[in-house]
């Protein structure tokens, strides 16, 4: 069974290629991460997973949605109701507590579910800190508020984006033993874009992207 499904993308700025012929599929529950050198394209990969970015060739299905299929609207209603996505600069709304912040997804979708963004600030270990100001936080606590953020409507397909990048190792180790934890117990699939050997390290599969393709 195949969650997300990856056939000959190919991505160029003007005639500048980024990537070509990248082929692979994710299962329900997998970990990928994505590795690869710098300037290779992991995260307009990423962006083209969630639909926030656009391809020249190719196709990407999730279950049975051809994204390249879908307007920019329709993108948008498909990614709050199925992705989330935590980026390396976490960004959270500084002019929003961090409770507010989490029940983001859920607002998009029409839904006011306190006692679910309560039950996960309490996950990632934040109970009792959601009446406060993002910059009253660490950067190790923003980022568990994008975790829960990411996960409070419960997506199929969680993507992370350099998620550990601006933390230091302690900080770093115990945000991924948080993201793995959260999308194991929610059953998300997991497609993690990482420089950190130890992060990848944790994955079921490690996929190499260059400019050529994929490798894993």
């Amino acid at each position: 069974m195949t969650l997300l499904h990856v056939d000959g993308l190919g991505k160029h700025y003007g005639s500048t290629p980024v990537f070509s012929n990248v082929h692979f599929s994710v299962a329900p529950g997998e970990f990928v991460a994505i590795v690869g050198d710098s300037g290779v394209g992991k995260s307009t990969l990423l962006n083209c997973l969630a639909g926030l970015d656009t391809w020249d060739t190719g196709h990407i299905t999730h279950g049975t949605t051809d994204l390249g299929q879908l307007d920019d609207t329709q993108r948008a209603l498909w990614r709050r109701a199925h992705v989330g996505f935590v980026f390396q600069a976490f960004h959270v709304l500084p002019h929003l507590d961090v409770a507010q912040n989490v029940a983001l997804p859920l607002m998009l979708l029409g839904q006011t579910e306190t006692e679910r963004v309560q039950h996960m600030l309490a996950a990632v270990g934040l109970d009792g800190l959601g009446v406060r100001l993002p910059q009253q936080l660490s950067g190790g606590q923003l980022q568990r508020v994008a975790i829960a953020r990411a996960l409070v409507h419960r997506p199929a397909l969680l993507l992370a984006d350099e998620p550990t990048g601006n933390l230091d190792p302690s900080t770093a180790t115990r945000v991924m033993d948080l993201l793995l934890a959260q999308t194991r117990e929610h059953g998300a699939s997991l497609v993690l874009v990482t420089h950190s050997d130890a992060a990848a390290a944790r994955a079921d599969r490690v996929l190499r992207l260059t400019a050529g393709g994929i490798a894993g």
